[in-house]
């Protein structure tokens, strides 16, 4: 005999009723640890641990890259890279913001902001108008911070002694975040 219940118990779950994906893929196979739980709840498309992917990539949704990748990163000024802490990229990334959890090997333009978290691992330049390392986190490159503000007479000094020779950005050569 047909209930109610019955039908609301069968449903899909929405977007936004707190099961994520990964808690799923979990419970269909126990044995298998599914990094996917911590993936964004805006992240449009999702490259787990288990791809390979070689060549370039350009869209306009945000991406959770748990994988391996090789090449090039571009996506559109509204979308988001997250690498995931298993993700390996070497490749030179542009987008409106990039969260690095795992490593990058390359140049990243976040034209917002980067993130780099405390098992975060980047060999590469950085520009971007803000970032935020954690503790732990590792780089390996320069930084160019870029507020799109003019530099006033007294702070060209203090950005010539950085190695600052762009208006309006700030330089930091060869350093690393680590302990």
């Amino acid at each position: 005999m047909w209930k109610k219940e019955d039908v609301k118990s069968q449903r899909v779950p929405e977007a936004g009723t707190g099961i994520s994906t990964g808690s799923l893929a979990a419970a269909n196979n126990p044995a298998r640890e599914v990094s996917t739980a911590s993936v964004s709840s805006k992240a449009s498309a999702c490259i787990s641990q288990g791809i390979r992917i070689k060549g370039e990539v350009t869209g306009s949704e945000d991406l959770f890259l748990d994988g391996h990748f090789e090449g090039t990163l571009n996506l559109s000024n509204d979308s988001s890279l997250t690498v995931g802490p298993n993700g390996e990229v070497k490749a030179d990334i542009f987008a409106r913001e990039v969260i690095v959890r795992g490593r990058v090997d390359g140049k990243i333009v976040g034209r917002e902001k980067i993130q780099l978290w405390s098992t975060g691992n980047v060999a590469g330049d950085l520009q971007t108008e803000r970032l935020m390392i954690e503790d732990g986190a590792v780089l390996r490159g320069r930084v160019e911070i870029e507020t799109g503000r003019p530099i006033e007479k007294r702070d060209e000094a203090r950005g010539a002694a950085a190695g600052s020779s762009k208006g309006g950005g700030i330089s930091v050569s060869s350093g690393s975040a680590a302990n």
